[in-house]
Order: C-alpha cells, then sequence, then structure tokens
C-alpha cells in the first residue's frame, strides 16, 4: 500500500514517526527505528494492520537464529520479487512498524519477532508464513519462562491460516505448533536441551533416542521431518540434496539457519538450490560475524547472549581437541535490553574456553569473572577493549558479547 492510498490518519502517524526517528538520529539516540514507531502506533495503533496488507508476510521467531534467519529468508525470497524486512533487529511491534513504513510498496514482507510478540503481530499482519525455529531460556527476569511461552504460541496460533515451518527436533516448539492446520516440519538438530527435557503436554520424561524424542507418558512424539539437516546438505522433500558449503555464514547453527528458510522459501514456490545459491551472498547480519581490524589486530564478532546462544558459538570458537588455542575476548553487560538478570551465566558451559587465553571486558565483568574461575577457565579482566586487545597474544581474536555489549563493541571498532 502506497502512502497515497492510506487514510488520512495513517498518513500522519507515518510522517510523525519518520520525524521522530530523524530527531532521535541527529541527537546520536540510535537508529530511532523503535521511538518512531512508538510514535505512530501511538497516532494509530492499526498501522502495522495497514501498512502489511496485501503483502505476503513472514514471519519468523525463536530464541536464537531469528534475525539470521530473517536475512536468509529475505534474500531467498528476492528471487520473486522486492523484499520489505526489519533487517536490524527490532523486533517488537514499534521497530516492526517502522520498517514497514520504510518501504511500503515491496511485495513480501519478512519480518522478525520477539517471541514474547508473536501472537500479537501475527493476529495483526495475517502472515502466510510462520518460521518457529526454537524456545530456550532468555531474559527471564523480562520474558516468561519457556513453557509459558510455548503456551502463549500454541494458544495464539491456534487456527492461523498461515503455514508453520517449524522444528520438529525443539519438543517446545512442536507443541506450541499442537494446534496449527498446516505444519511443515524440519529437522536441523538441537543442541541445547536443558529446557526440553520433560514433556510440555503431560509432564512426563522425554526419551532422546539419537536425533528422535518421545514422552514415556503421553502420546507426544517428534514428528516426521519433510526437510531436514544432514551434515553439510539439506534434504528437500522429495529427497533433493543441496550442498551447504558454499555458505558464508559458518557453524552447524547456520546451516540449521539456512534450511529453516529454505523450506520458508519453498512456501512462496522458490527452489530449495535458487534459494541456498541466493543465501551464499550473505557475509553478516547485522554485525555478526563480520572480521575487522581494530589496534592492529583482526577481531571476529559474535553474538550470543543465553546458554544456548553460547552453545553454537564455542562450536566455532573452541571446537573440541582443536589447537592452536587462540585469544577469546568476552564482553557480558546487564542492561534492560540484555535482561537485567546474568544466573544464567552458571548454566554456560564455560570449560569449553580451557587452554585459550581469555580476556574478559564489560559492565559485568566480575560475575563473569567468577563464573570463569568456578569452572577452570584462565582469564584476565579489563577495563576497556582497547586494554583488552592491547594485552592479547598473537592471532586473531574471537569476540563473543552479548546483546548490548555487542553492540557498543560495533561501535567502537566500527564494524
Amino acid at each position: 500500500m502506497t502512502e497515497a492510498q492510506l487514510p488520512p490518519r495513517a498518513r500522519v502517524a507515518v510522517a510523525a514517526g519518520r520525524l521522530t526517528g530523524a530527531v532521535s538520529r541527529a541527537a546520536g539516540r540510535g537508529s530511532g527505528a523503535v521511538v518512531g514507531g512508538r510514535v505512530a502506533l501511538r497516532l494509530d495503533p492499526e498501522l502495522l494492520r495497514r501498512l502489511t496488507a496485501g503483502r505476503a508476510c513472514v514471519l519468523i521467531s525463536a530464541t536464537n537464529g531469528k534475525t539470521t534467519t530473517t536475512r536468509l529468508v529475505a534474500e531467498a525470497l528476492r528471487a520473486k520479487g522486492p523484499v520489505a524486512s526489519n533487517a536490524l533487529g527490532a523486533n517488537m511491534p514499534a521497530g516492526i512498524t517502522a520498517a514497514m513504513a520504510q518501504d511500503r510498496t515491496a511485495k513480501f514482507a519478512v519480518i522478525e519477532v520477539d517471541e514474547k510478540y508473536l501472537p500479537g503481530v501475527a493476529e495483526q499482519t495475517a502472515p502466510a508464513a510462520i518460521a518457529l525455529l526454537n524456545l530456550s531460556r532468555d531474559q527471564l527476569d523480562r520474558a516468561a519462562e519457556t513453557r509459558m511461552l510455548a503456551q502463549r504460541w500454541r494458544d495464539g496460533l491456534a487456527g492461523t491460516a498461515a503455514t508453520v515451518i517449524a522444528n520438529a527436533d525443539d519438543p517446545l516448539v512442536v507443541w506450541a505448533a499442537g494446534r496449527v492446520e498446516r505444519v511443515v516440519w524440519v529437522a536441523v538438530g538441537q543442541s541445547w536441551k536443558d529446557d526440553a527435557w520433560s514433556c510440555p503436554q503431560c509432564g512426563g520424561v522425554l526419551h532422546l533416542d539419537h536425533a528422535d524424542w518421545r514422552c514415556g507418558s503421553c502420546d507426544m512424539r517428534r514428528p516426521t521431518p519433510q526437510w531436514s539437516l544432514d551434515g553439510e546438505e539439506l534434504v528437500a522433500p522429495d529427497g533433493t540434496r543441496v550442498g551447504l558449503g558454499g555458505l558464508r555464514l559458518p557453524g552447524r547453527a547456520n546451516r540449521a539457519n539456512a534450511v529453516s528458510a529454505a523450506a520458508v522459501a519453498a512456501v512462496f514456490g522458490v527452489e530449495a538450490p535458487t534459494a541456498i545459491g541466493r543465501m551464499e551472498h550473505v557475509t553478516a547480519v547485522a554485525g555478526r560475524y563480520d572480521t575487522v581490524s581494530y589496534r592492529g589486530r583482526t577481531l571476529r564478532l559474535l553474538l550470543a547472549k543465553n546458554p544456548a546462544g553460547w552453545l553454537e558459538t564455542f562450536d566455532l570458537v573452541a571446537p573440541p581437541d582443536t589447537a592452536p588455542k587462540g585469544p577469546v575476548l568476552l564482553s557480558v553487560n546487564a542492561l534492560s535490553a540484555d535482561g537485567t538478570d546474568t544466573s544464567w551465566l552458571w548454566d554456560v558451559d564455560y570449560t569449553r574456553l580451557v587452554g585459550h587465553h581469555v580476556l574478559v571486558i564489560g559492565q559485568r565483568r566480575l560475575d563473569l569473572a567468577v563464573r570463569l574461575q568456578v569452572a577452570g577457565v584462565e582469564f584476565e579482566v579489563f577495563d576497556t577493549a582497547e586494554a583488552a586487545v592491547d594485552a592479547a597474544p598473537a592471532g586473531e581474536i574471537e569476540v563473543i558479547a552479548n546483546y548490548t555489549a555487542f553492540q557498543q563493541l560495533r561501535q567502537k571498532v566500527g564494524s
């Protein structure tokens, strides 16, 4: 819908949001997307519905991987036409509204959605497809406990007309999709299992048998997947195999994201080889996986904001039985966007970093230092990124940071 086609109230809301965002940027307070979207929605609470009307909308939600998968889906769907997307990760209603207001004519809207807001955004946007990637503990001081989130998804998506692309390896996701009529099951693995050891349906113990799982007390079990990740290959519903070796985003987690993204793209008629071919052009996502030069050193920037995310990141920087073990810089904050409760640090297996030269910075560096000491990891604590980088031994520095710490580092190193 073009701006001229919007009703007067919506046009005023879009203009006010745009102006507010510009003022915010001029004041150095960030991109202005969120505050602009808030003002626009205050003036027209139905604005998101109006801005997505007539588009083929895709919603992507998860605890981990949603920003990257959103980027991959958007790239794949560009094979069919222009795409509007909240590519920078502003994934609550205000940020989504601002992103849709920026591009009002694109045929497709590919939208990352915060887990807490998924049912409401789905009601506003009438999506053609919804991707449910995973659910695990994250910011428990802000968001609900994982089973409550799964129940919210289950209730909110019941009867949806969308095709839901769901991770068959995550019991919480399977439960959440249990009232959906059209589900495409994707098997991409689930490294973190500590939030799904009991059945979300009856509370019984879940039995794991390699990739399979089932409840010992009821009929809850892993669905048969149509799409799957087999090593470094995507396996499509017709048995077609597509190699993923050309992906430039590293690691198993990103191969999993690519398979889910290809399954979404297939809903709109994009064949898997075409989708994967387009994804191979993606080298970084909102700074994630960027390699930068800073103070004469090479740094690779990685985001990890919860235990499941750290586990996947360790597969990149600290794979078992590898040598040499290079320097690793860790930074953790506890600002409102991160969640102020840092008790999750104790759920992360930091023993994976034994043997690496670990440098610690960030607002909650002392909390992290205590956790590393208990894990038997040798480390040094620094007040600034500059001091830590200068003290790091030779080799590329792997930088792992949670959300606001990651954004601060990006700004500092110019990513």
